[in-house]
């Protein structure tokens, strides 16, 4: 399903969980995985110059100091590159961001496997977006048409068999490829297929029709004529959930059925090619205990096998 796969870094210290996430997949599938780090400049102004990671002392960033770098990515990451097919290093200077999809875009990138920065960044004194997600992912994903895989915890290669895959869905365009991305990968991996729609909240003194019988029903329909266009007769489950903040409804969800990747769309503007990633997003992606794939565009997808 991927044959090329990015993965970006903030750590030097050690193997993180994303770079051995996106190693095993990788693996699996055969593909060539690209590991990146972005030296990250201390100045606002003079990009060149950044936090040495071995000593936190203010440096130009020489080739030679590159090399350093990158040879102290390939000595901790060792042991799970090797498994890949084939891999590569690459040590990159500038915003983090744009050159993650920069090198997405010149490596032909399906996949982009990032997570929330460890922190590492701020305590060398780095100069960043900030965001609860953090400011690299925001751009990424607020950029980025490539599905974005966000890794919080480590994975066990047994859960990375994807055998039951969430899909939430808000009948936006972008879950619609968030949808089809699922159907892709439950056709390649085998997967339990789980379609799942949470309505946002009612205030306590609103009227609550939606939590009829009736109402409900009618959403169950909307839901299951939203999939048809897409599943292609494919088995799936559709789920309702109820009038609960929608975040905590989809990790309550996957955590009852074993869930092993949950698939989202990022929010779209009514009119222009912007996307913003949007709270629910980061919500989940925050808490979520397996892998979530944002997915915006349905470029993202084509030249990806079954």
């Amino acid at each position: 399903m991927f044959e090329k796969i990015l993965v970006a870094t903030d750590t030097l210290s050690f193997c993180d969980a994303k770079v051995r996430t996106a190693a095993a997949i990788a693996a699996r599938e055969g593909a060539t995985l690209c590991l990146l780090h972005v030296l990250e400049s201390t100045s606002s102004i003079y990009r060149n110059f950044v936090a040495d990671f071995q000593t936190g002392a203010e440096i130009l960033a020489t080739p030679e100091y590159q090399q350093t770098v990158k040879e102290a990515l390939d000595r901790n990451c060792e042991s799970v590159l090797k498994k890949c097919k084939a891999h590569e290093i690459e040590i990159a200077l500038g915003y983090p961001w744009e050159e993650i999809l920069k090198r997405a875009k010149d490596k032909g990138a399906q996949l982009i496997v990032l997570g929330p920065h460890t922190g590492e960044a701020e305590q060398k004194g780095v100069v960043r977006a900030r965001g609860s997600i953090g400011g690299t992912l925001q751009g990424v994903i607020t950029h980025e048409r490539c599905p974005v895989m966000i890794i919080q915890h480590p994975v066990s290669e047994e859960r990375l068999n994807f055998q039951n895959v969430m899909v939430c869905v808000d009948f936006s365009e972008s879950c619609r490829h968030a949808l089809e991305f699922a159907k892709k990968l439950a056709h390649h991996y085998g997967s339990r297929l789980f379609i799942f729609h949470a309505r946002a909240p009612l205030a306590a003194a609103e009227a609550r029709p939606s939590a009829s019988p009736a109402a409900a029903g009618e959403l169950i329909k909307k839901l299951e004529k939203f999939c048809e266009a897409v599943t292609d007769n494919m088995p799936y489950e559709t789920h309702l959930a109820k009038d609960r903040e929608p975040f905590s409804e989809i990790l309550k969800f996957a955590f009852d059925q074993n869930i092993q990747l949950i698939a989202m769309g990022s929010h779209t503007k009514e009119k222009g090619p912007k996307f913003h990633v949007g709270s629910t997003v980061e919500d989940v992606s925050l808490r979520a205990e397996c892998p979530v794939v944002v997915v915006t565009d349905p470029k993202a997808l084509r030249g990806m096998a079954v």
